[in-house]
């Protein structure tokens, strides 16, 4: 497939914190699996990214505290969702819409129409 603009916000400690990490690894380990090109923008490294994911994850999928959990998931400046909302995506095999591609020829993808509003 050829680049296209899929970031995945990720957060990389000295020490992990284990869900967060295996939700990174299941997003990542997946959009490698199907050769989907991505950016990893670590937060815990760059304030810039940081304040980034706090400022494009939309008010109604942020948690009470206001501040999202990696990993968040965006096409270009489209916010697609957070893991639980890709893990939703995968076992409905429509990660291809969830993060807005057209799928590949021949892939097996059901097909749903879903309307996305774009926050950005």
């Amino acid at each position: 497939m050829g680049p296209v603009e899929v970031h995945v916000i990720t957060l990389t400690l000295l020490l992990p914190i284990p869900q967060i990490k295996k939700k990174q690894q299941d997003v990542v380990g997946f959009l490698e699996a199907l050769k989907i090109d991505y950016t990893q923008f670590d937060i815990a490294s760059n304030e810039d990214n940081r304040m980034w994911m706090r400022e494009n994850v939309p008010g109604e999928k942020k948690p009470t505290n206001g501040i999202p959990l990696p990993p968040q998931i965006f096409n270009e400046g489209m916010y697609c969702g957070d893991y639980d909302t890709f893990f939703e995506a995968k076992e409905d095999n429509s990660v291809y819409e969830f993060l807005g591609l057209t799928p590949p020829p021949g892939s097996k993808v059901v097909f749903l129409r879903v309307s996305f509003s774009c926050l950005t």
